[in-house]
């Protein structure tokens, strides 16, 4: 694999900062230290400015090339939190958080983003401006909207962004793009039924949630096959259905149903979005009960942009060889937060034959990161090429 012998030199250090990092998960937010760490790693490497506070605990660094007859600026994003899971892989450098595991990868991009920027800290061989974007609460917590509403782009003049994932099943090193539509909206909701509660020897005398609750569930399921283009992608999961009560001869007075909605376009997401609110109200009344929909929207659909997906492709191919096509996927990524300010394009670096991400034996693969780092840097040199 021709990657950069820089990273491959560097890549003792590097696994140290990624192990010393899974061990000390943190969650959403909450990436105190792990904020630190980079903010001090970031001032050793010799970095021109770094903030700390963006999106409350995100951290920014910026590096100069050895011109800038360009102008250009390019942003390299990474995220850092981890994920609420009891950690079961057999990896000497074991989260010691009980219930906190880097399930994620999220150490290991943030580790190669350092590496990235101690390499272009040392070389500058570009002309133009970089901008390393290290974001909390990518895991359901909107750090990257928070970053963007903290001014990101505007501060720095950000003309484009890239982002990198980690895909357990594509092989370690290689790599994957796509152009477009890339990974779905990811919107939840509760829907709460409430019915009239009483004894289960005289369910006539009650309105019983548990019934209305479990047609709603089914019926739901007709926003996919009934209501949205067999050719548009859709996804309407009830992962939570809970009782007021927990005793085997009462009916529930409530019913409390949780879930999530993912969409490759904004056209089906609104549709959904209404249809779920009318089949759950609906049915409910049928059955002469009432249902409360609470519908919040999380993440939108992100969008990799044409000119910067082919150029991510060809710079992948620079470094492994080859890029392959990506599939769409129905996870969500909040890197559609910057994706959606700026142009810009997200990747995936090949983890190898592993457990998958967001599974308590998953494992990060440290020998993709020379391949992740060579192919941040190159990023850079080959977009702002050195005047």
């Amino acid at each position: 694999m021709p990657v950069k012998n820089r990273f491959a030199e560097l890549l003792p250090e590097i696994k140290a900062w990624r192990h010393d990092l899974h061990e000390n998960p943190e969650i959403l937010f909450d990436t105190h230290r792990t904020s630190a760490i980079v903010e001090e790693k970031l001032k050793a490497f010799g970095c021109d400015e770094v903030v700390t506070g963006l999106g409350r605990t995100g951290v920014v660094g910026v590096i100069k090339g050895k011109s800038n007859k360009s102008g250009k600026v390019i942003g390299l994003r990474a995220d850092m939190d981890a994920l609420p899971i009891l950690e079961q892989a057999d990896v000497p450098y074991k989260s010691k958080v009980d219930g906190a595991m880097h399930a994620c990868g999220h150490d290991g991009h943030t580790s190669m983003l350092l590496g990235a920027a101690k390499y272009l800290s040392e070389t500058r061989n570009f002309d133009g401006t970089v901008v390393l974007i290290f974001q909390p609460a990518e895991e359901g917590g909107g750090g990257g909207r928070e970053m963007c509403e903290d001014g990101l782009m505007e501060r720095w003049g950000i003309q484009e962004v890239y982002g990198m994932h980690n895909w357990p099943g594509l092989p370690t090193g290689q790599f994957a793009i796509r152009s477009g539509p890339f990974f779905a909206s990811a919107d939840q909701f509760d829907i709460v039924v409430e019915g009239k509660g009483g004894h289960a020897a005289k369910p006539y005398l009650t309105i019983d949630t548990t019934v209305v609750a479990s047609q709603i569930v089914v019926a739901l399921q007709t926003i996919a096959s009934r209501n949205v283009k067999p050719i548009d992608k859709i996804v309407v999961s009830i992962t939570s259905f809970e009782t007021s009560s927990k005793a085997y001869n009462v009916i529930p007075q409530t019913v409390h149903l949780r879930g999530t909605m993912r969409a490759m376009s904004e056209e089906t997401r609104q549709l959904a979005m209404r249809r779920l609110h009318e089949i759950a109200e609906g049915t409910a009344a049928a059955y002469g009960a009432t249902a409360d929909v609470d519908f919040r929207d999380g993440y939108p659909v992100m969008v990799n942009s044409d000119e910067q997906t082919e150029f991510a492709a060809k710079v992948a191919t620079s470094v492994a060889g080859d890029c392959a096509e990506a599939e769409m996927t129905m996870g969500g990524e909040d890197f559609a937060f910057m994706s959606n300010e700026r142009p810009g394009a997200y990747i995936l670096v090949g983890n190898g034959d592993s457990a998958d991400v967001h599974h308590p034996e998953y494992v990060f693969d440290d020998e993709a990161m020379p391949a992740g780092c060579s192919w941040w840097a190159e990023i850079v040199e080959q977009r702002m090429p050195a005047a």
